[in-house]
Protein backbone atom coordinates (compact mmCIF):
# COMPACT_ATOMS: atom_id res chain seq x y z
CA UNK A 1 0.00 0.00 0.00
CA UNK A 2 1.27 3.48 -0.86
CA UNK A 3 2.50 5.75 1.92
CA UNK A 4 -0.29 7.98 3.20
CA UNK A 5 0.17 11.57 2.13
CA UNK A 6 -0.18 14.31 4.76
CA UNK A 7 -1.96 17.66 4.64
CA UNK A 8 1.38 19.46 5.02
CA UNK A 9 2.89 17.59 2.06
CA UNK A 10 -0.08 18.40 -0.17
CA UNK A 11 -0.01 22.11 0.69
CA UNK A 12 3.77 22.27 0.22
CA UNK A 13 3.45 20.90 -3.33
CA UNK A 14 0.55 23.22 -4.12
CA UNK A 15 2.55 26.23 -2.96
CA UNK A 16 5.34 25.12 -5.29
CA UNK A 17 2.74 24.82 -8.08
CA UNK A 18 3.27 21.08 -8.36
CA UNK A 19 -0.18 19.85 -9.36
CA UNK A 20 -1.73 16.40 -9.76
CA UNK A 21 -4.59 15.61 -12.18
CA UNK A 22 -6.84 14.37 -9.35
CA UNK A 23 -7.19 15.00 -5.62
CA UNK A 24 -9.55 12.62 -3.85
CA UNK A 25 -10.11 14.15 -0.39
CA UNK A 26 -12.04 11.94 2.01
CA UNK A 27 -12.63 11.28 5.70
CA UNK A 28 -14.46 12.22 8.88
CA UNK A 29 -12.58 15.49 9.52
CA UNK A 30 -14.04 18.03 7.11
CA UNK A 31 -11.61 20.82 8.07
CA UNK A 32 -8.64 19.55 6.04
CA UNK A 33 -10.83 18.59 3.08
CA UNK A 34 -12.17 22.15 2.89
CA UNK A 35 -8.72 23.71 3.40
CA UNK A 36 -7.14 21.79 0.52
CA UNK A 37 -10.12 22.25 -1.80
CA UNK A 38 -10.34 25.98 -1.07
CA UNK A 39 -6.59 26.43 -1.51
CA UNK A 40 -6.69 24.85 -4.96
CA UNK A 41 -9.76 26.88 -5.97
CA UNK A 42 -8.22 30.12 -4.72
CA UNK A 43 -4.63 29.84 -5.96
CA UNK A 44 -4.32 27.78 -9.15
CA UNK A 45 -6.22 30.26 -11.32
CA UNK A 46 -6.24 34.05 -11.49
CA UNK A 47 -9.54 35.85 -10.98
CA UNK A 48 -9.84 36.33 -14.73
CA UNK A 49 -9.09 32.65 -15.45
CA UNK A 50 -11.72 31.49 -12.95
CA UNK A 51 -14.50 32.93 -15.13
CA UNK A 52 -14.08 30.13 -17.68
CA UNK A 53 -11.93 27.53 -15.94
CA UNK A 54 -13.36 26.94 -12.48
CA UNK A 55 -16.28 24.52 -12.25
CA UNK A 56 -17.95 23.63 -8.95
CA UNK A 57 -20.58 20.89 -8.83
CA UNK A 58 -22.39 18.99 -6.09
CA UNK A 59 -22.60 15.22 -5.76
CA UNK A 60 -26.35 15.16 -5.33
CA UNK A 61 -26.86 16.93 -8.67
CA UNK A 62 -24.43 15.07 -10.96
CA UNK A 63 -23.37 11.60 -12.04
CA UNK A 64 -19.94 10.24 -12.96
CA UNK A 65 -20.50 10.94 -16.66
CA UNK A 66 -21.08 14.63 -15.91
CA UNK A 67 -17.89 14.79 -13.84
CA UNK A 68 -15.84 13.07 -16.56
CA UNK A 69 -17.23 15.34 -19.29
CA UNK A 70 -16.27 18.41 -17.25
CA UNK A 71 -12.80 16.99 -16.59
CA UNK A 72 -12.23 16.33 -20.33
CA UNK A 73 -12.73 19.96 -21.30
CA UNK A 74 -9.65 21.94 -22.26
CA UNK A 75 -8.92 25.20 -20.41
CA UNK A 76 -9.65 28.54 -22.06
CA UNK A 77 -6.74 31.01 -22.12
CA UNK A 78 -5.15 29.26 -19.15
CA UNK A 79 -2.76 26.40 -18.44
CA UNK A 80 -5.27 24.69 -16.19
CA UNK A 81 -8.91 24.24 -15.43
CA UNK A 82 -10.14 23.26 -11.94
CA UNK A 83 -13.17 21.01 -11.42
CA UNK A 84 -14.39 20.69 -7.82
CA UNK A 85 -16.95 18.06 -6.83
CA UNK A 86 -18.38 18.84 -3.39
CA UNK A 87 -20.43 16.30 -1.38
CA UNK A 88 -19.00 13.57 -3.59
CA UNK A 89 -20.21 10.93 -1.14
CA UNK A 90 -23.60 11.38 -2.85
CA UNK A 91 -22.32 10.40 -6.30
CA UNK A 92 -23.46 6.90 -7.25
CA UNK A 93 -21.13 4.60 -9.18
CA UNK A 94 -17.99 6.63 -8.50
CA UNK A 95 -15.97 3.56 -9.58
CA UNK A 96 -16.69 4.61 -13.17
CA UNK A 97 -14.19 7.43 -12.72
CA UNK A 98 -11.32 4.91 -12.96
CA UNK A 99 -11.69 4.77 -16.76
CA UNK A 100 -11.00 8.53 -17.00
CA UNK A 101 -8.05 8.23 -14.63
CA UNK A 102 -6.31 5.71 -16.88
CA UNK A 103 -5.70 8.60 -19.31
CA UNK A 104 -6.58 11.88 -17.55
CA UNK A 105 -6.33 15.32 -19.11
CA UNK A 106 -3.20 16.77 -17.48
CA UNK A 107 -4.44 20.35 -17.83
CA UNK A 108 -7.41 19.50 -15.56
CA UNK A 109 -7.14 19.50 -11.78
CA UNK A 110 -10.05 17.39 -10.52
CA UNK A 111 -10.83 17.83 -6.82
CA UNK A 112 -13.28 15.37 -5.27
CA UNK A 113 -14.51 16.10 -1.74
CA UNK A 114 -15.90 12.96 -0.09
CA UNK A 115 -16.90 13.83 3.49
CA UNK A 116 -17.95 11.64 6.43
CA UNK A 117 -16.66 8.47 4.82
CA UNK A 118 -13.80 6.91 2.89
CA UNK A 119 -13.16 5.17 -0.40
CA UNK A 120 -12.49 1.45 -0.21
CA UNK A 121 -8.72 1.30 -0.75
CA UNK A 122 -8.98 -2.28 -2.02
CA UNK A 123 -10.91 -1.22 -5.12
CA UNK A 124 -9.54 -0.30 -8.53
CA UNK A 125 -10.49 3.36 -8.23
CA UNK A 126 -8.25 3.85 -5.18
CA UNK A 127 -5.31 2.26 -7.00
CA UNK A 128 -5.85 4.48 -10.06
CA UNK A 129 -5.96 7.63 -7.91
CA UNK A 130 -2.80 6.72 -5.98
CA UNK A 131 -0.98 5.97 -9.25
CA UNK A 132 -1.45 9.42 -10.80
CA UNK A 133 -2.85 11.70 -8.12
CA UNK A 134 -3.51 12.22 -4.41
CA UNK A 135 -5.69 10.02 -2.21
CA UNK A 136 -5.94 11.83 1.13
CA UNK A 137 -7.79 10.66 4.23
CA UNK A 138 -8.65 13.42 6.70
CA UNK A 139 -8.87 11.72 10.09
CA UNK A 140 -10.46 13.08 13.25
CA UNK A 141 -7.89 14.27 15.76
CA UNK A 142 -7.79 12.65 19.16
CA UNK A 143 -8.33 14.96 22.12
CA UNK A 144 -4.71 14.49 23.17
CA UNK A 145 -3.60 15.86 19.77
CA UNK A 146 -5.61 19.09 20.00
CA UNK A 147 -3.03 21.19 21.91
CA UNK A 148 -0.49 20.31 19.21
CA UNK A 149 -2.94 21.46 16.53
CA UNK A 150 -3.51 24.73 18.42
CA UNK A 151 0.23 25.39 18.73
CA UNK A 152 0.89 24.54 15.06
CA UNK A 153 -1.99 26.71 13.82
CA UNK A 154 -0.80 29.74 15.77
CA UNK A 155 2.82 29.14 14.78
CA UNK A 156 1.79 29.61 11.15
CA UNK A 157 0.48 33.01 12.28
CA UNK A 158 3.85 33.75 13.95
CA UNK A 159 2.18 33.50 17.36
CA UNK A 160 3.38 31.34 20.28
CA UNK A 161 1.08 29.87 22.91
CA UNK A 162 1.89 28.65 26.40
CA UNK A 163 1.20 24.93 26.90
CA UNK A 164 -1.44 25.57 29.55
CA UNK A 165 -3.23 28.03 27.26
CA UNK A 166 -3.22 25.46 24.44
CA UNK A 167 -4.76 22.88 26.80
CA UNK A 168 -7.43 25.39 27.83
CA UNK A 169 -8.36 26.03 24.19
CA UNK A 170 -8.51 22.30 23.49
CA UNK A 171 -10.80 21.77 26.46
CA UNK A 172 -13.06 24.72 25.63
CA UNK A 173 -13.55 24.07 21.89
CA UNK A 174 -13.12 20.31 21.53
CA UNK A 175 -12.37 18.38 18.33
CA UNK A 176 -14.33 20.57 15.88
CA UNK A 177 -11.31 21.94 13.99
CA UNK A 178 -13.33 24.43 11.92
CA UNK A 179 -14.67 25.99 15.10
CA UNK A 180 -11.21 25.84 16.67
CA UNK A 181 -9.70 27.72 13.72
CA UNK A 182 -12.38 30.40 14.07
CA UNK A 183 -11.73 30.82 17.81
CA UNK A 184 -7.97 31.02 17.24
CA UNK A 185 -8.43 33.68 14.56
CA UNK A 186 -10.47 35.75 17.04
CA UNK A 187 -7.83 35.18 19.69
CA UNK A 188 -5.05 36.49 17.42
CA UNK A 189 -7.07 39.63 16.74
CA UNK A 190 -7.48 40.33 20.48
CA UNK A 191 -3.73 40.11 21.25
CA UNK A 192 -2.32 43.38 22.65
CA UNK A 193 -0.30 45.48 20.15
CA UNK A 194 3.19 44.03 19.76
CA UNK A 195 2.34 40.81 21.57
CA UNK A 196 2.90 37.49 19.78
CA UNK A 197 2.34 35.10 22.69
CA UNK A 198 -0.94 33.72 24.04
CA UNK A 199 -1.14 33.23 27.81
CA UNK A 200 -3.74 31.53 30.04
CA UNK A 201 -4.78 34.98 31.25
CA UNK A 202 -5.67 36.00 27.67
CA UNK A 203 -7.69 32.80 27.21
CA UNK A 204 -9.56 33.55 30.43
CA UNK A 205 -10.17 37.16 29.42
CA UNK A 206 -11.19 36.61 25.79
CA UNK A 207 -12.58 33.08 25.65
CA UNK A 208 -14.22 32.90 29.08
CA UNK A 209 -12.43 29.88 30.53
CA UNK A 210 -11.14 30.19 34.10
CA UNK A 211 -7.35 29.76 34.15
CA UNK A 212 -7.46 28.25 37.65
CA UNK A 213 -10.68 26.22 37.63
CA UNK A 214 -10.93 24.10 34.50
CA UNK A 215 -10.60 20.48 33.42
CA UNK A 216 -6.92 20.95 32.56
CA UNK A 217 -6.18 22.07 36.14
CA UNK A 218 -8.33 19.25 37.52
CA UNK A 219 -6.28 16.78 35.52
CA UNK A 220 -3.06 18.34 36.86
CA UNK A 221 -4.39 18.03 40.40
CA UNK A 222 -5.17 14.34 39.89
CA UNK A 223 -1.73 13.68 38.41
CA UNK A 224 -0.14 15.40 41.42
CA UNK A 225 -2.62 13.72 43.80
CA UNK A 226 -3.47 17.16 45.15
CA UNK A 227 -6.70 16.38 47.03
CA UNK A 228 -7.34 19.97 48.17
CA UNK A 229 -6.93 21.51 44.70
CA UNK A 230 -9.05 18.81 43.05
CA UNK A 231 -11.92 19.39 45.47
CA UNK A 232 -11.71 23.18 45.09
CA UNK A 233 -12.11 22.76 41.33
CA UNK A 234 -15.05 20.37 41.76
CA UNK A 235 -16.70 22.90 44.09
CA UNK A 236 -16.23 25.61 41.45
CA UNK A 237 -17.73 23.33 38.79
CA UNK A 238 -20.69 22.66 41.07
CA UNK A 239 -21.27 26.40 41.53
CA UNK A 240 -20.89 27.10 37.79
CA UNK A 241 -22.56 24.11 36.11
CA UNK A 242 -23.51 25.95 32.92
CA UNK A 243 -19.86 26.60 32.01
CA UNK A 244 -18.61 23.29 33.39
CA UNK A 245 -20.97 20.46 32.37
CA UNK A 246 -20.20 17.09 33.89
CA UNK A 247 -20.16 15.36 30.49
CA UNK A 248 -17.25 17.54 29.34
CA UNK A 249 -15.30 16.78 32.51
CA UNK A 250 -15.93 13.05 32.22
CA UNK A 251 -14.90 13.10 28.55
CA UNK A 252 -11.61 14.83 29.41
CA UNK A 253 -10.88 12.42 32.27
CA UNK A 254 -11.80 9.36 30.20
CA UNK A 255 -9.57 10.52 27.35
CA UNK A 256 -6.63 11.16 29.67
CA UNK A 257 -6.79 7.88 31.58
CA UNK A 258 -7.44 5.91 28.37
CA UNK A 259 -4.28 7.42 26.90
CA UNK A 260 -2.46 6.72 30.16
CA UNK A 261 -3.41 3.07 29.77
CA UNK A 262 -1.97 3.10 26.24
CA UNK A 263 1.20 4.76 27.51
CA UNK A 264 1.97 1.67 29.57
CA UNK A 265 2.30 -0.26 26.28
CA UNK A 266 4.83 2.17 24.75
CA UNK A 267 7.98 0.24 23.73
CA UNK A 268 10.07 3.07 25.18
CA UNK A 269 8.95 4.80 28.40
CA UNK A 270 10.56 8.10 27.39
CA UNK A 271 8.94 11.41 26.42
CA UNK A 272 9.64 10.64 22.76
CA UNK A 273 8.43 7.05 23.05
CA UNK A 274 5.18 7.98 24.76
CA UNK A 275 4.57 10.88 22.34
CA UNK A 276 4.91 8.44 19.41
CA UNK A 277 2.67 5.87 21.11
CA UNK A 278 -0.11 8.42 21.67
CA UNK A 279 0.33 10.33 18.41
CA UNK A 280 1.28 13.56 20.17
CA UNK A 281 2.89 16.34 18.15
CA UNK A 282 5.24 17.46 20.93
CA UNK A 283 7.07 15.69 23.72
CA UNK A 284 6.06 18.20 26.41
CA UNK A 285 2.56 16.70 26.33
CA UNK A 286 4.06 13.31 27.19
CA UNK A 287 5.56 14.60 30.46
CA UNK A 288 2.17 14.65 32.17
CA UNK A 289 1.61 11.01 31.25
CA UNK A 290 5.05 10.09 32.59
CA UNK A 291 4.25 11.85 35.86
CA UNK A 292 0.89 10.06 36.05
CA UNK A 293 2.55 6.67 35.47
CA UNK A 294 4.61 7.30 38.61
CA UNK A 295 1.41 7.95 40.59
CA UNK A 296 -0.98 5.32 39.22
CA UNK A 297 -0.39 1.65 38.46
CA UNK A 298 -1.82 0.02 35.34
CA UNK A 299 -4.34 -1.87 37.46
CA UNK A 300 -5.46 1.34 39.17
CA UNK A 301 -5.87 3.08 35.81
CA UNK A 302 -8.14 0.26 34.61
CA UNK A 303 -10.24 0.68 37.76
CA UNK A 304 -10.42 4.45 37.20
CA UNK A 305 -11.63 4.02 33.62
CA UNK A 306 -14.38 1.75 34.93
CA UNK A 307 -15.35 4.31 37.58
CA UNK A 308 -15.54 7.10 34.97
CA UNK A 309 -17.85 4.96 32.82
CA UNK A 310 -20.01 4.21 35.88
CA UNK A 311 -20.16 7.91 36.81
CA UNK A 312 -21.19 8.77 33.24
CA UNK A 313 -24.03 6.25 33.39
CA UNK A 314 -25.20 7.55 36.77
CA UNK A 315 -25.12 11.16 35.50
CA UNK A 316 -27.66 10.00 32.90
CA UNK A 317 -29.94 8.46 35.53
CA UNK A 318 -28.73 4.85 35.59
CA UNK A 319 -28.71 3.47 39.16
CA UNK A 320 -29.09 7.01 40.47
CA UNK A 321 -32.23 8.73 41.74
CA UNK A 322 -30.88 11.37 44.12
CA UNK A 323 -27.22 12.37 43.62
CA UNK A 324 -26.55 15.68 41.84
CA UNK A 325 -23.72 16.02 39.31
CA UNK A 326 -21.50 17.76 41.85
CA UNK A 327 -21.88 14.86 44.27
CA UNK A 328 -21.15 12.35 41.50
CA UNK A 329 -17.94 14.17 40.54
CA UNK A 330 -16.85 14.48 44.16
CA UNK A 331 -17.37 10.75 44.64
CA UNK A 332 -15.46 9.98 41.43
CA UNK A 333 -12.52 12.17 42.41
CA UNK A 334 -12.35 10.44 45.79
CA UNK A 335 -12.23 7.03 44.08
CA UNK A 336 -9.50 8.19 41.71
CA UNK A 337 -7.32 9.59 44.48
CA UNK A 338 -7.76 6.74 46.97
Amino acid sequence: MAKEVTYEEIVRDLKNRVYKPVYYLMGEETYYIDKISDYISDTVLTDEEKEFNLTVMYGGDVDVATIVNAAKRYPMMSDHQVVVVKEAQNVKGMEGLSFYLQKPLMSTILVICHKHGVLDRRKKLAAEIEKIGVLFESKKLKEAQLPGFVASYLKRKSVDIEPKAAEMMAEFVGTDLSRMAGELEKLVITLPPGSRRVTPEQIERNIGVSKDYNNFELRNALVARDVLKANRIIKYFEENPKNNPIQTTLSVLFGFFSNLMLAYYAPEKTEQGIAEQLGLKSTWQAREYMNAMRQYSGVKVMEIIGEIRYCDARSKGVDNVSLENGDLLRELIYKILH
